[in-house]
C-alpha cells in the first residue's frame, strides 16, 4: 500500500502542477513530509488522506487501492451520503460577506428601535426644565411621532436584511459538509476577528454601566429638577442602543463563523433539535410583543428595556433543558 499511495501522490501532485512544497503548503505539513511519502519511508495519517482525497478531487479509494478508479470526491461522497450538502470556498466567502452586511443592518435596526424612546424623553426633559418654551402637548404630540418615526425607518433595516439573509438559512438547519480548505480559512477569520469581538462586549458593558451610573447619581442627589433626572434616563437609553449595537454587530459577526464550523448553538446535535427550533421563534416573538406593549402602555421607557437580559437569561436555561432532553433521546 506504501509504495502504491507514494506513486499516485507524485501522479497527482505533478498533474496539478504543483512543487512538493506547494502541495505541503496546501496540506499544512512539512515538505519534508511530502518527501518522505512520495518516498515511501512513512505513511500519512488518516486525516491527510482525506485532506489529499478532496484537494486531488479523487476517491480514498483511489489512493489506497492499486485498481481502484480515480472518481472524483463528489461521486464517492455520494456513495454514503447523497443528501449532504458541501460548502465551497467561494461560498463561504459569499456568506461571510453577506453576513457582515446583514450585521451591521440588524444592528442599526435594534439602535433605533431602542432609541426612539429618546427624543420623547429629551421632550420632556425640556418641558420639566422650562427650556425652549416646551409645551406638554409638544412634548408629548412631536415625541409620539418621533418615536413612531424611529421604529418606522428600523423596519427599513430589519425587513430588507431578514429577507436577503434567508437564503441562507439552510446553514443553520441542514448538516452540511466543507470543501478543502473551507474550515481552516474560517477558524483563521475567526481567530482574527475575536479581540474585535472582546473588544464590542466590553465597550458595550461599560457604556451601559456608565449610563446606570448617571442614573442612579442623580436619584441620590438632592436638590436637582425632575427634568435632569428624566434627561439622564434619555442618556442611559442612548447608551444602552449605542452599546446594543456593537454588541449585536459583534455577535452575529461572530455566529457566521459558528454557522459555517457548526459550532455552539449550530453544531450537529442543536441542528436535529426540532423542539427548540420550534420553541425559539415564538419565544422572541412573544418576548418582543410583551416588550412593546409594556412600554406603551406604561410609557416607560427607562425601565422596559431590562426585560431583554431578563429574557435572554431565561431563554438560555430552557435552551440548555431542551438540548438536555433532546441528548437523553438521541442516546
Amino acid at each position: 500500500m506504501r509504495m502504491i499511495l507514494a506513486d499516485k501522490i507524485i501522479d497527482e501532485r505533478k498533474k496539478n502542477g504543483w512543487s512538493q512544497e506547494e502541495l505541503a503548503d496546501k496540506l499544512g505539513v512539512s515538505r519534508q513530509s511530502v518527501s518522505k511519502w512520495e518516498g515511501a519511508q512513512s505513511v500519512p495519517d488518516l486525516q491527510r488522506i482525506l485532506d489529499m482525497s478532496k484537494l486531488f478531487g479523487v476517491s480514498t479509494d483511489y489512493l489506497l487501492k492499486d485498481d481502484a478508479e480515480a472518481r472524483p470526491v463528489s461521486e464517492a461522497a455520494e456513495d454514503t451520503d447523497s443528501a449532504m450538502r458541501r460548502v465551497s470556498m467561494e461560498e463561504a466567502n459569499a456568506f461571510l460577506g453577506e453576513n457582515g452586511k446583514f450585521a451591521v443592518k440588524i444592528a442599526t435596526g435594534v439602535l433605533l428601535s431602542t432609541m426612539c424612546p429618546v427624543p420623547l424623553l429629551l421632550l420632556e426633559a425640556a418641558k420639566e426644565a422650562g427650556m425652549f418654551g416646551i409645551t406638554d402637548g409638544i412634548a408629548g404630540g412631536v415625541g409620539m411621532v418621533l418615536l413612531l418615526v424611529l421604529i418606522a425607518i428600523s423596519l427599513v433595516f430589519f425587513i430588507p436584511a431578514g429577507i436577503a439573509a434567508s437564503k441562507w438559512e439552510w446553514l443553520e438547519k441542514e448538516i452540511f459538509d466543507t470543501e478543502y480548505g473551507v474550515d481552516g480559512m474560517v477558524k483563521d477569520r475567526a481567530e482574527k476577528f475575536q479581540p474585535k469581538f472582546v473588544k464590542a462586549i466590553t465597550a458595550g458593558t461599560v457604556l451601559i454601566l456608565l449610563g446606570v451610573i448617571g442614573v442612579v447619581a442623580s436619584a441620590i442627589v438632592e436638590g436637582h429638577g425632575e427634568g435632569l433626572t428624566i434627561g439622564l434616563v434619555a442618556v442611559l437609553l442612548a447608551c444602552i442602543a449605542i452599546a446594543c449595537f456593537m454588541i449585536v454587530n459583534a455577535g452575529i459577526i461572530k455566529d457566521g463563523f459558528s454557522k459555517l464550523l457548526q459550532e455552539g448553538d449550530y453544531n450537529k446535535t442543536n441542528k436535529t433539535n426540532y423542539v427548540l427550533k420550534a420553541v425559539a421563534p415564538a419565544y422572541w416573538l412573544t418576548v418582543t410583543a410583551g416588550y412593546l406593549l409594556w412600554s406603551f402602555l406604561t410609557m416607560n421607557w427607562g425601565f422596559t428595556w431590562i426585560v431583554w437580559p431578563v429574557a435572554g437569561v431565561l431563554y438560555g436555561a430552557i435552551a440548555v433543558v431542551l438540548s438536555g432532553v433532546h441528548e437523553a433521546k438521541s442516546k
